[in-house]
């Protein structure tokens, strides 16, 4: 993480006729998760025990951005909706980012408590989803009818890694893929009893650790830690591709780049390059071969002046960490020089691999006219109030609305080798501006994410060069299908 420039640092509407269930209820099939049924005890058929809709708790992955608020409001009409066909007791649907602590109610564990509290005595099952997850209403319900609702219970569709990897503090070294965690995309599942045992353990043992970084992995990796190694059970129902049998999904993940329009004009974008003189040689090159030329307005901050790159020297030392001096001079500078010319500012690292037409698509369901703080969300200290930043590495967005107001605060570096990314985080949260999580950006390399976690993704950004090509996975991930074109017949020529 001792980087130059390097930080420690998401609906289509269904509308399906709900049929009647029958009393009898299809015998649990073991197949579906991959158990036995003895390990079930009795199932819901034998118990004579149907599950209503109106049992289930909706709480959607919400986020305050406008784009995203009305994603998860469509979503939560269109479950609605779903129910009212059927049942006279409608489900409970919640949005997240309107719970309390609005700061952190996106970790689940802080909401664990109100789930309990209020739902505990009349709902079966807390179900978690997504605002692009589109759910099959009828077949949800045939699914968890097959879980007998008075036990413990952790439904989703499993991931595992391949390698330890940095993001996951490399837990499990020595056999990574044994442990499985839910792909929030699919949805995932607890059954009543879970999360009042859950509620119970975490008063008297919460999450120990300040960074919330990967969520769905951290909710498992407590999850069986603390409940006597309770493990996810793997739903095949919960599907994150519409490639899947659509005739077994209950759910479906919308997997396609957002696009609200005409992308963002590349001219309205600036984009700052974090460097230091000893990495101008092996880092510059892989910009100059990969993204460069898809910027318009671009710069390369440094620490030391060199025209051959060429490299603004923004008279800052450089650090070993933290580089929040070297951020703050790049936004003063974007006030006096590209305020009124761009509309949208982007910071990166000499080591980020970016996409900037897929950036131009994305940003086409923003307002830049709104305080928008873009990227890849991280959380410190939300147990104890503390804030939500967006990680430096896979690239901070910010709109010409978020620049003013944040420089006009007057927020500033308690030192320069301060963290960036977490100093930003704690001047927008002073100013009530949430940042924007999009799953799109990455502050790690490929390898350090599950395979079916990115196979429903088309990524805007990862980064680190360590231990990979990086200009292999930026053709490999980021480039469009004409660069990756040009970029087989450039390999071709220079083998001939």
């Amino acid at each position: 993480m001792l980087l130059c420039n390097c930080l420690p640092s998401a609906v289509l509407f269904l509308s399906c006729c709900l049929p009647t269930l029958i009393s009898n209820v299809v015998a649990f099939n073991s197949d579906d998760v991959n158990q036995s049924s003895q390990k079930f005890g009795q199932t819901e058929a034998q118990n004579q025990i149907i599950l209503d809709v109106g049992e289930i708790v909706f709480v959607i992955q919400s986020q305050s951005n406008s784009f995203h608020k009305k994603r998860a409001e469509d979503l939560k009409e269109n479950i609605l909706k779903q129910a009212a066909v059927s049942s006279k007791k409608l489900p409970e649907v919640l949005l997240i980012d309107e719970l309390e602590p609005s700061q952190s109610a996106w970790t689940i564990f802080p909401a664990i408590p109100y789930f309990a509290d209020s739902y505990g005595r009349n709902s079966s099952w807390i179900f978690f989803c997504e605002e692009e997850t589109t759910i099959n209403l009828s077949k949800l319900l045939m699914t968890l009818q097959k879980f007998q609702k008075s036990k413990n219970w952790f439904l989703g569709k499993a991931l595992h890694d391949e390698e330890s990897t940095i993001i996951h503090h490399y837990a499990f070294t020595e056999n990574p893929s044994v442990f499985k965690y839910p792909d929030f995309a699919a949805g995932w599942a607890l059954s009543m009893p879970l999360v009042k045992r859950l509620y119970d353990v975490l008063r008297r043992d919460p999450p120990s650790s300040d960074f919330t970084i990967d969520l769905k992995h951290e909710i498992a990796l407590y999850i069986w830690k603390k409940l006597d190694g309770q493990e996810l059970t793997h739903v095949k129902q919960f599907c994150s591709s519409t490639s899947s049998k659509a005739a077994e999904c209950a759910t479906t993940f919308n997997s396609g780049l957002p696009v609200c329009g005409s992308p963002v004009q590349k001219e309205d974008i600036f984009v700052a390059i974090k460097t230091c003189k000893k990495f101008h040689k092996d880092r510059i090159p892989v910009v100059k071969k990969t993204w460069e030329r898809q910027a318009v307005h671009y710069e390369y901050y440094s620490d030391y002046a060199d025209n051959t790159i060429p490299t603004t020297d923004l008279r800052i030392p450089n650090v070993e960490r933290g580089h929040c001096g070297k951020t703050f001079a790049i936004l003063e500078r974007f006030m006096k020089l590209y305020f009124e010319r761009t509309t949208w500012l982007i910071i990166v690292d000499d080591d980020t691999l970016i996409s900037l037409p897929r950036l131009q698509k994305l940003l086409s369901c923003y307002n830049p006219h709104e305080a928008v703080f873009l990227g890849e969300r991280y959380g410190y200290g939300l147990q104890a109030g503390g804030y939500n930043y967006i990680t430096g590495g896979g690239g901070m967005v910010f709109s010409r609305e978020a620049v003013r107001k944040l420089m006009n605060s007057k927020c500033q570096c308690y030192s320069n080798d301060a963290p960036d990314d977490m100093v930003l985080g704690m001047c927008f949260s002073s100013l009530g501006i949430t940042p924007t999580h999009s799953p799109l950006f990455h502050q790690a390399r490929p390898a350090d994410y599950a395979k079916d976690y990115l196979a429903h993704q088309i990524p805007v950004s990862f980064h680190k060069h360590w231990n990979i090509d990086p200009i292999k996975v930026y053709y490999k991930w980021l480039a469009q299908d004409e660069e990756k074109q040009q970029h087989r017949q450039r390999n071709m020529k220079h083998e001939l």
